[in-house]
């Protein structure tokens, strides 16, 4: 047996073929609520099935994605939340990237303190601040506005925390070389520090937005109008109507799914290195 035949055979993996059958196996799994909330908005509303494979047989029919359609303000909660998860996304990597970039680049008393005190807000939870959260904001006037439901959200310590080690890892010299060639703070944070750190930054604003879209509890407290509703406030007090019928919440469901599913194919190696890139595990 020849050397290179000797190295093909080290790397053959013996259990490849029960992995990647174990793989198929459970994305399967995964996906067969959906298939199955798909294949059950098709259905006619007034038709009944008594065993769960007459979900997946004939007839179909697209009437109730019309009915939701002409019937919901399904388009005005995927506005809203979209909105809200862009601004709240900006508006949380600019305030995360200069707290970290001064924390990790800028010499002022306390900074360790302080860096101290953004690790310490990661230990509270977040239904723990619900209500003096909702006093506060509602104090300022806040509430029913996107402001009120954007401002309590863009408070990400995890994301100072990871730019600030990110940032760690820029070589002070470079910063000190621009510096003595007159560059300003703001040029170097802008031109020199920032540009390096975009892996982090995609990371940080991926998981935001994902957080604002799913994000149920705050908007619910917070919104008094149903012209303020998002996906998942407006998606239940829709199927709250229909408590009874699994017909026109699933197709409600499955029309809301379609944005993110559409988007997760786009950016699904993005969002794969953004988990990966902050350790988050489900």
């Amino acid at each position: 047996m020849s050397q290179q035949e000797t190295l093909l055979t080290r790397k053959r993996d013996p259990m490849k073929v029960p992995k990647l059958i174990l793989a198929v196996a459970v994305a399967l799994l995964f996906l067969f609520p959906i298939v199955w909330m798909f294949f059950v908005s098709l259905k006619p509303e007034s038709m009944p099935a008594t065993t769960p494979f007459e979900w997946f047989l004939p007839p179909y029919t697209f009437v109730n994605y019309l009915d939701i359609i002409g019937g919901s303000d399904i388009f005005l909660w995927v506005w809203n939340s979209f909105i809200i998860g862009i601004i709240t996304t900006i508006l949380t990597l600019v305030l995360t990237s200069l707290a970290a970039f001064a924390l990790s680049k800028m010499e002022f008393r306390y900074r360790r303190a302080l860096f101290v005190f953004f690790i310490a807000g990661l230990m509270v939870p977040g239904e723990a601040m619900i209500i003096p959260l909702f006093e506060i904001i509602g104090d300022l006037n806040l509430l029913d506005t996107y402001s009120g439901l954007i401002l309590p959200m863009i408070a990400a310590p995890l994301g100072v925390i990871i730019l600030k080690s990110f940032f760690d890892g820029v070589p002070n010299e470079l910063i000190e070389s621009a510096q003595i060639d007159g560059c300003s703070d703001v040029r170097l944070f802008w031109n020199i520090v920032l540009p390096l750190a975009r892996p982090a930054l995609a990371a940080i604003g991926i998981l935001t937005f994902i957080g604002s879209w799913n994000n149920f509890l705050w908007p619910y407290l917070a919104t008094i109008s149903e012209s303020l509703y998002t996906l998942p406030v407006g998606i239940p007090m829709y199927n709250s109507n229909y408590s009874e019928s699994y017909i026109l919440p699933m197709t409600v469901n499955a029309l809301a799914s379609i944005p993110v599913i559409i988007a997760f194919l786009f950016f699904e190696k993005h969002i794969v290195k953004g988990i990966s890139f902050t350790g988050i595990k489900g």
